[in-house]
């Protein structure tokens, strides 16, 4: 089998092609999509993370985060040998502010970077007041020019220096340090800052750092792409998102009670959200869909809504899995104003015979098997997944607010394309077009929506894809703007 190559037979490909070709085959009225189909509080946006823009990474008085340290160990692995310079946003945010009031949209959601204003990960580390001051001149710069932001406050890159000293996010007193960050950030940007993400997908970070290796800290027991020297792949995936759902709940908790009623914001958690069609009609490929996912959406939606991991979890992951107490079921209950989805795509999936099983790891535990290849995972682009996700969310986990904190295309970066045509992005459009008009139409059906979120303004380092991926209204090397799209979002046909 070829690196990466989907599990499900037959190939990939096809599966590919049967999802393509339900995306290819929407109307015409999925692009007429106008900003008064939406309510007057329905927020239009488009987001970043610090990781991914920023660069200056060892500059003003920043201290090492995990992705600085895994850029630096391992170079090989970043597929255009990217440093991290970035885009350079660190210097450039009144430009991101300009495309911003450019492009017309009304929110902006970013996040801060551990370790710029804590270089240490600890308050008895240090401050970094180039940081603390760094962040309050682009939350005023916003504000000045009519843009509202939401911040997330751990987006993919926790302190390296956590991850020295005891583990990281493997070790509970994550969960204090966590705290002690988050109040920082409240207690300095609460007064202009009314909406707070605690962590953005913790699915990936414990995935992709704990199961499969590729992020940092570069952890698995069973390989995947790459080698790794340390790491259970069976366990830590599971202790992992165990300690990032209570150190959400543990933050949550402090801003209701210190800062929520004096502030007047609201606080939630972005998860990754796609969604899956069975393979074939049977009743074992139906099944797989229930469990894939409880494995990744209701791993956290669960003990968010109702406190406690979903019983196909306990069934198949046994006493790997971790236990709460009933102090911490009371403290996961709840603890969200709204919930971000960060939807990219809609996958098959078929059941997986228990006797077929490879080894033990979080990655096998579900007994599924999906068509994700080695191609960028949001190359398919299905609309009509995520009003299936959003009605989904609202028959399964109580109707909660849902903001849709990220969507959007990623393509592979391609600099031989006509500058007119770069500028146009017809496809990139469409796509958000059909994705708004699934909203709209989850909207009618009773869902809860109330905002949505472009990924991203800026073309970025896409982790370990590459520098810059095509995935941003702005070319990264020019900072032009690629399209007005979102300039009608106040008035009139979002198509015009």
């Amino acid at each position: 089998m070829k690196k990466h190559q989907s599990l499900v037979e037959p190939s990939p490909v096809n599966a590919e092609r049967k999802l393509q070709g339900l995306q290819n085959a929407s109307n015409s009225e999925e692009l007429e999509v106008k900003r008064s189909d939406f309510s007057s509080d329905f927020v239009f946006g488009v987001c970043t993370a610090a990781a991914q823009i920023e660069g200056s990474a060892k500059e003003a008085g920043k201290g090492p985060s995990v992705w600085d340290h895994h850029i630096e160990k391992y170079p090989e692995r970043i597929q255009d040998g990217s440093n991290l310079t970035s885009i350079d946003s660190y210097k450039r945010y009144k430009e991101d502010v300009k495309a911003l009031k450019d492009l017309g949209v009304d929110s902006y959601r970013f996040s801060i970077s551990w370790t710029r204003i804590l270089p240490k990960g600890t308050l008895s580390g240090g401050v970094n007041q180039e940081g603390i001051d760094h962040y309050n001149s682009l939350i005023d710069e916003l504000l000045k020019n009519g843009i509202t932001p939401y911040v997330t406050i751990l987006h993919f890159d926790p302190p390296q220096a956590l991850t020295d000293k005891y583990g990281g996010v493997l070790n509970r007193s994550f969960v204090d340090d966590f705290k002690d960050y988050s109040e920082l950030c409240f207690k300095t940007y609460g007064d202009r800052v009314k909406n707070w993400i605690t962590i953005n997908e913790p699915y990936i970070m414990a995935k992709n750092g704990y199961d499969l290796g590729v992020a940092p800290p570069a952890r698995c027991s069973v390989r995947a792409r790459f080698p790794c020297t340390v790491g259970n792949s069976a366990t830590e995936p599971y202790i992992v998102s165990h300690n990032l759902l209570l150190a959400h709940a543990t933050v949550v908790k402090l801003y209701k009670d210190k800062f929520q009623a004096q502030q007047g914001g609201q606080i939630g958690i972005s998860l990754v959200g796609p969604y899956y069609e069975p393979y074939s009609g049977s009743a074992e490929d139906k099944a797989a869909v229930k469990r894939i996912m409880d494995f990744e959406l209701g791993w956290y939606m669960e003990p968010l809504v109702y406190g406690d991991y979903p019983k196909s979890m306990r069934d198949f992951v046994k006493d790997r899995l971790p236990t709460f107490t009933q102090e911490e079921k009371k403290l996961l209950e709840g603890s969200f104003d709204f919930i971000g989805i960060n939807y990219y795509t809609t996958r098959y999936v078929k059941n997986q015979p228990a006797s077929t099983a490879k080894a033990v790891a979080y990655r096998f535990d579900s007994l599924t098997l999906s068509n994700l290849t080695e191609r960028s995972i949001f190359v398919i682009t299905h609309p009509e997944g995520l009003q299936k996700l959003l009605e989904f969310m609202k028959e399964n986990y109580q109707n909660p607010k849902i903001i849709i904190t990220e969507n959007g295309i990623t393509e592979a970066k391609n600099d031989k394309r006509e500058l007119d045509v770069a500028l146009k992005d017809p496809h990139r459009i469409q796509s958000i077009l059909r994705h708004l008009y699934r909203i709209k139409m989850a909207i009618k059906n009773g869902v809860n929506v109330k905002g949505y979120f472009h990924y991203t303004l800026n073309d970025d380092f896409e982790w370990g894809k590459a520098l810059f991926q095509d995935s941003g209204f702005t070319m990264s090397t020019t900072k032009t703007i690629s399209n007005a799209f979102l300039k009608t979002l106040r008035s009139g046909s979002l198509s015009s």
